[in-house]
C-alpha cells in the first residue's frame, strides 16, 4: 500500500462500467462482504497500482489493484510477512489473488508523516524513523508465498545501480530536454557514474527499503508505519538513511541533517553493520555519495513518471533533486566537475523547458 494521500494523484471522480479491472474488483470484493461495497479510488503512486477504500460495519479497507503482468503482488505479500515479523508496523494483508492482481489490507489511515511535520517536530520524528531502520536491516530475505520457500532479497549490485542511473540519461537528458551531448559530456557522466557505483558496491550490504521517505511513513495512533516496501533489495548500509534525510520532495537545514547522520553513524556501528575502524568522514562520504545516485535516478524516474505513465505531477519535484546534486557533488574534486556541468548545462535547460510548456499552455 502505497502513500495513501499523494495529492497530485487524487481523482474524485467514480470508476465506470467501462473499467473492467474495476469490474472484475467489485466481483472479488463480493467474496469477502456480506452486502455490496463501493470502492472510493483514493490514489495511485509511481508505479501502475492503484488503491480504493472500502467500508464495512465501520471499519475501513485498502484494496489494491495491481495489474499481475505489471506489477505482480508475490514481493509485496511476502514483505509485509516479513517486515511485521521485524516488528515493524505494516499494512496487514487478509486477503489476495495473485493470477488478478487484487488486496485486500489492513487501512493505516490517511496521515502521512509528511503532512506533519514541522520545523519544531521534525527532528524527533526523523530519530523514531531512522530508529526502526535495524528492524529494515533485519529483512534480508522473505517467504515466497507461491512456492513456500525461503528467498533471499535481490541484490542492489553493480547492474542495479547502473540501470538506475541511466534512467538519468534516458529520460531526463535526452528524452524530456532532449540534450545533444558531446562526446566530452559523455564521458563526464561516465566517468562520474562510475564513482557512484563504487561508492555504491564498497558499502556494507544490509536489508534495504529502497523508498523510505516521509510519504513512505505513516501515522497511525502516533506510531510510525511503513508501507511501499515491495522493492527492498539487500545494498548500501546508507541508502535508507540518506533516502530520509535527503528526502526527494522535502529539503531540511543542514546543521539538523548532518545531527541525525552522526546518529544513524552510532546506530550502524554500534549494530556491528559498518566495521568498528569505520570513521565518520567515511561514512559520510558513502552518505552522500548514495544519495547523490539517488538523487540523479530520481530526477530520471521523475521524468519517466510523465512521459511513460502520463503522471506529470513529479516534474515538480525535479528542481529539487538536480539541487542536491549541484550542491552534493561540489562538495568532493573528483565530482565538482560534473556539479557545474548540472548546474551550467542542465538546470538552465529544464528551467526554459519549463517556461515554454507554461507559455504553450497559454496559447
Amino acid at each position: 500500500m502505497p502513500a495513501i494521500i499523494k495529492q497530485f494523484f487524487y481523482k474524485s471522480h467514480e470508476m465506470t462500467l467501462s473499467d473492467s479491472r474495476f469490474i472484475s474488483l467489485n466481483q472479488w470484493l463480493n467474496r469477502y462482504f456480506s452486502y455490496d461495497v463501493t470502492p472510493i479510488l483514493i490514489s495511485g503512486d509511481a508505479s501502475f497500482r492503484r488503491y480504493f477504500r472500502v467500508t464495512s460495519r465501520d471499519t475501513s479497507y485498502i484494496v489494491a489493484d495491481s495489474p499481475p503482468t505489471l506489477v505482480p503482488i508475490a514481493p509485496f505479500i511476502a514483505l509485509a510477512s516479513a517486515y511485521a515479523a521485524a516488528g515493524l508496523t505494516v499494512p496487514k494483508v487478509i486477503a489476495s489473488d495473485a493470477e488478478q492482481g487484487f488486496m485486500l489490507l489492513s487501512d493505516l489511515g490517511d496521515t502521512q508523516l509528511l503532512s506533519v511535520l514541522t520545523d519544531a517536530n521534525v527532528a524527533d520524528y526523523y530519530r523514531r524513523a531512522l530508529a526502526l531502520l535495524p528492524q529494515v536491516a533485519s529483512v534480508v530475505e522473505s517467504l515466497d508465498p507461491v512456492t513456500g520457500s525461503t528467498q533471499p532479497l535481490p541484490l542492489y549490485d553493480e547492474a542495479f545501480v547502473r540501470r538506475e542511473l541511466g534512467i538519468f540519461t534516458e529520460w531526463l537528458l535526452e528524452r524530456h530536454l532532449q540534450l545533444e551531448l558531446s562526446d566530452k559530456e559523455r564521458s563526464l557522466i561516465a566517468e562520474s557514474f562510475d564513482l557512484l557505483v563504487e561508492n555504491a558496491l564498497a558499502q556494507p550490504k544490509v536489508g534495504m527499503h529502497r523508498d523510505y521517505h516521509s510519504r513512505n511513513l505513516m501515522l497511525k495512533n502516533n506510531e510510525l508505519c511503513v508501507i511501499d516496501f515491495q522493492d527492498a533489495v539487500l545494498g548500501p548500509v546508507t541508502y535508507d538513511a540518506v533516502s530520509l534525510l535527503r528526502d526527494c520532495y522535502v529539503r531540511w537545514p543542514q546543521t539538523m541533517v548532518q545531527e541525525l547522520m552522526q546518529q544513524h553513524y552510532q546506530q550502524v556501528l554500534e549494530l556491528g553493520q559498518i566495521p568498528a575502524q569505520t570513521s565518520f568522514t567515511q561514512y559520510q562520504t558513502w552518505f552522500d555519495l548514495m544519495g547523490l545516485q539517488r538523487h540523479i535516478k530520481a530526477a530520471g524516474i521523475f521524468a519517466r513518471l510523465h512521459y511513460r505513465d502520463n503522471k506529470p505531477a513529479y516534474m515538480a519535484d525535479i528542481p529539487l533533486t538536480l539541487s542536491y546534486i549541484v550542491d552534493i557533488a561540489g562538495f568532493y574534486p573528483e565530482l565538482a566537475q560534473f556539479s557545474a556541468w548540472v548546474q551550467s548545462r542542465v538546470v538552465p535547460a529544464f528551467a526554459t523547458k519549463g517556461k515554454n510548456s507554461q507559455q504553450g499552455d497559454k496559447q
